[in-house]
């Protein structure tokens, strides 16, 4: 799964004054749409309409075989079609192609213009939305980063044990069977010998959970993200007494991990990490209402665009599932808005969304019923001067 991270968004940001596609897609993981290759069909027929309307453009053969030589490779590529997540992100332009598998329930989308649309793909950097997810079991230990939109395997073969036999001893299993067998077989008069073996299994999780939490807390401490456990729930009261980490929260991803992949696990560790993702938007919104009709807040695109382009906005909250088409002139930052997209002109969403970023600002794509001005679909927050 190709992931997406700062250095890509950066470097989408930087094609600029080429024919550039965007392509989105919904995609399916598995199931009768994968079997019966209903994304692939998605991606060649809206390629199809792409590049007529590139011919429509009048953009040239040759540029035209270029952008859609990679494209058609991966609609024939039967292997990529099989690992699909939520959503397929498409960047093509002459002598650059990108794609991106991601778990974010895209809606059908195309756009062609002299830059990429970036504009659904910006929350995945947004706020406080990285951490990790560690998938814990006697038998098998992994490390997952993730955003609200992503996720990837860490790699810790060299960083912890892998299973408890490799911390404590290959006659771990050996001995949990014989006292299996033993209490089973001699039943009352075994009992204080039980209890006593389940004492010597819990010191051996908890040396085995103290390896993994040293042996993580170096690659941890880099980052300090926030660190989230998915385990059986008997387990993790022995791994809360093993760690050490301090940005460690303290509630469970319940249910053994084998029973989940990589994408369910995520799905459950947003569930509880809801709050905490969410809490730099939340501020922001928040900010935004008590600064509300004053010089620390806009809602007029020709007054925010100017704005942007002088580094004062702080924060832009975007209806998500709306458009400004139109021009902005940053000669003499004048602003032109159009009622649909034309030739000649672009989002200024988007636009406006690229430069907030690479200002090193926050971008917020907000249902319409959320944005803290419901009377504009562009608002913004202003650096304070």
């Amino acid at each position: 799964m190709s992931l997406i991270n700062e250095k890509d968004l950066e470097k989408l940001m930087n094609v600029q004054n080429k024919t550039c596609v965007s392509i989105f897609i919904p995609t399916q993981r598995a199931g009768k749409e994968v079997l019966e290759e209903k994304n692939k069909t998605h991606l060649k027929s809206l390629w199809k309409d792409v590049s007529n309307e590139l011919k429509d453009k009048k953009v040239s053969e040759e540029v035209l075989i270029k952008i859609g030589k990679p494209i058609e490779e991966l609609i024939n590529d039967r292997a990529f079609w099989r690992h699909q997540s939520d959503g397929l992100a498409i960047f093509a332009a002459e002598d650059f192609f990108e794609k991106y598998t991601l778990p974010v329930n895209f809606e059908a989308h195309t756009y062609i213009a002299e830059e990429f649309y970036i504009k659904p793909i910006v929350p995945i950097l947004s706020g406080d939305a990285s951490f990790n997810i560690l998938s814990l079991q006697v038998e098998e230990v992994k490390l997952y980063e993730a955003t609200k939109f992503s996720i990837g395997s860490v790699e810790i073969d060299d960083l912890v044990p892998s299973r408890l036999e490799d911390r404590v001893g290959y006659d771990y299993e050996e001995k949990t069977l014989q006292q299996k067998s033993g209490a089973s077989s001699m039943g009352q008069k075994n009992m204080h010998g039980h209890a006593g073996s389940d004492r010597e299994r819990k010191d051996e999780i908890l040396r085995f959970f103290s390896a993994v939490d040293k042996g993580l807390n170096e690659y941890l401490q880099k980052e300090k993200l926030p660190l989230v456990v998915a385990c059986q729930d008997y387990l993790f009261p022995i791994y809360k007494e093993a760690n050490t980490y301090q940005n460690f929260y303290e509630e469970v991803v319940p249910g053994n991990p084998s029973d989940s992949d990589m994408f369910g696990l995520h799905e459950k560790a947003l569930q509880i990490l809801e709050p905490v993702m969410e809490k730099t938007k939340l501020e922001k919104m928040k900010k935004f209402d008590e600064l509300n009709n004053t010089d620390n807040t806009g809602a007029s695109v020709t007054d925010i665009l100017p704005a942007v382009q002088q580094g004062k906005v702080d924060t832009l909250f975007l209806e998500n599932r709306s458009e400004i088409w139109g021009t902005y002139n940053e000669d003499n930052m004048n602003v032109t808005i159009q009622d649909d997209q034309q030739n000649g002109n672009y989002s200024l969403m988007n636009w406006a969304a690229k430069e907030v970023l690479r200002q090193g600002g926050n971008v917020f794509l907000i249902p319409e019923a959320q944005m803290p001005d419901k009377n504009s679909k562009m608002n913004a927050l202003y650096r304070f001067k």
